[in-house]
């Protein structure tokens, strides 16, 4: 018994010894992220304290040459850098760091606030001229998002990050968002990386853009009607390989749900474009028996994207990409139809050998879209028999029946910017979006008394945007831009935006 007793014991602490181990590892594991994080703030200070005294040398008259005697070499950054201090006061420059329970994490926590103030000449602001969801929504001043942000990592093995933005209707309403939340790896092996959560579909170059990423007021056309007004995202899960190439390679394939105002072209929670007249149009009807939820694995969102980048020269930089995203919509008798949306884009960037923060800069921008979008048929005459509103025969009043087709939706935008001198962007961006008449929109339709004319959220438009963007420091924004609109069956606007950012803690390198 005696020795039985001691071999317990000895067990027992070889198993204490081992969760010592284990914790000793976790903490130097721990260690070394801090390490890292450290080194890397040092860094960035000493370039920021380069740049502000070669700054201060141009200032004082000094010339070119003594600046680079003294080897002042100032980053080439156009405020691509989240820039962090170790003074013992804080200042807007800092981000904000949080400490979190017993284990020490810490939470960088930024706060970007964008505004804008105009008006134009079209009554139909929201939803209709302005398709996107953050873009200004009335005449005279309208919150586009304060956005929340917190990220930070969570263990050696995650990476976790947040975005909670708050904005206002055009009637004055609260409306609060989770953007994104997700905890992404940071070690799995041969260039992999898995990202789970509230997620952005990896869709095109401006689907996944927060608002203080953009560089116009508002959302391009093509990427607001075909991808919706929030764009693409919703919870799901995403993975990407780097691809052991010579130069950037990347694919990515993600799963999301397929409802909800994250996926409007797919089984979308409502078709805001839909009530534009006071009534539904019967584009994608979907009755309510329809939204089954999931069922099987053609029940979500798919969405994929190959993005490839080389250098032309040391000064330009080309990066190409083609996405595809498909899922069910649900609309007709049976709810077996789908939408499918492929995109290709183009970017461009050429910077000046002797450029100075970034600056000057030339940077081209294309990105064009087609959707395909299955109608599924529909008999409104149960709808009449029961004695609820139906879509009617505009030449016999009987209840109407549609007939199941696909219609194309289609358009592409351009976006071209020049940073003239450091803090200063021209911009000019053309859009246009258009759509196939479909055979539902050849027929008279009634409803409720009211004909139905063509469906007006899938008509030919256009928009010319010429802007200029002002950033006193990285941490400010000042933006002037005009828009020309071309809406087919309603004419010409003309709109004048001011917009101003501010930002403080810490904020996301900007995409590139």
């Amino acid at each position: 018994m005696l020795s039985g007793g001691l071999t317990i014991v000895a067990q027992a602490a070889e198993r204490s010894s081992e969760a010592t181990q284990d914790r000793i590892r976790l903490l130097e594991q721990r260690l070394q992220i801090l390490q890292t994080q450290f080194e890397q703030t040092v860094r960035e200070q000493q370039q920021k304290i380069q740049e502000l005294e070669q700054e201060l040398a141009r200032l004082r008259g000094e010339t070119s040459q003594q600046g680079a005697a003294a080897g002042q070499n100032p980053p080439e950054t156009f405020f691509e850098s989240p820039v962090h201090s170790r003074q013992t006061s804080w200042n807007p420059t800092q981000s904000l760091p949080w400490r979190l329970g017993q284990g020490g994490t810490y939470v960088d926590v930024g706060l970007v606030g964008t505004f804008a103030a105009g008006g134009s000449t079209a009554r139909d602001i929201e939803g209709s001229l302005q398709l996107g969801g953050h873009d200004p929504n009335q005449r005279g001043f309208t919150v586009q998002g304060v956005e929340w942000n917190l990220i930070g990592a969570v263990d050696p093995y995650f990476l976790g990050s947040a975005n909670l933005l708050y904005a206002l209707d055009a009637e004055g309403e609260s409306e609060f968002e989770l953007e994104e939340a997700w905890l992404q790896t940071t070690q799995l092996p041969a260039g992999w990386q898995i990202r789970a959560g509230q997620i952005y579909a990896p869709f095109g170059r401006f689907n996944g853009r927060h608002l203080h990423q953009w560089g116009f007021v508002d959302a391009p056309l093509v990427v607001a009607r075909l991808l919706g007004p929030d764009g693409l995202r919703n919870p799901g899960v995403q993975a990407a390989w780097l691809m052991p190439t010579a130069f950037y390679s990347e694919l990515f394939l993600s799963l999301l749900n397929s409802g909800g105002h994250g996926a409007a072209p797919f089984r979308g929670a409502d078709s805001d474009h839909h009530k534009e007249d006071g009534h539904p149009l019967p584009l994608g009807f979907r009755p309510a028996e329809n939204d089954r939820g999931v069922s099987a694995l053609t029940d979500f969102l798919w969405a994929a994207r190959y993005a490839v980048s080389v250098d032309l020269t040391e000064e330009q930089t080309l990066l190409m990409g083609v996405s595809a995203a498909v899922g069910p919509n649900s609309s007709g008798m049976t709810g077996s139809t789908q939408t499918k949306v492929f995109g290709a884009d183009l970017y461009w960037k050429w910077r000046s050998p002797r450029a100075h923060a970034g600056f000057p800069f030339v940077s081209l921008q294309i990105e064009a879209l087609l959707r395909k979008y299955d109608l599924g048929a529909y008999d409104w005459t149960e709808a009449a028999g029961a004695g609820t509103p139906y879509l009617a025969d505009g030449l016999s009043g009987a209840p109407a029946v549609l007939h199941a087709e696909t219609v194309t939706d289609y358009g592409v935008y351009t976006e071209l910017l020049y940073g003239f001198r450091r803090g200063w962007i021209a911009g000019f961006r053309c859009d246009f979006v258009a759509g196939s008449k479909g055979d539902y929109e050849r027929a008279l339709w009634i409803f409720e008394g009211t004909p139905l004319s063509r469906d007006s959220a899938r008509s030919r438009r256009w928009r010319l945007s010429p802007n200029l963007t002002w950033y006193p420091s990285e941490y400010s924004r000042l933006r002037l831009q005009y828009n020309y609109d071309q809406r087919q069956g309603m004419g010409t606007d003309h709109s004048l935006w001011l917009q101003w950012e501010l930002s403080l803690g810490a904020h996301a390198a900007h995409q590139f």
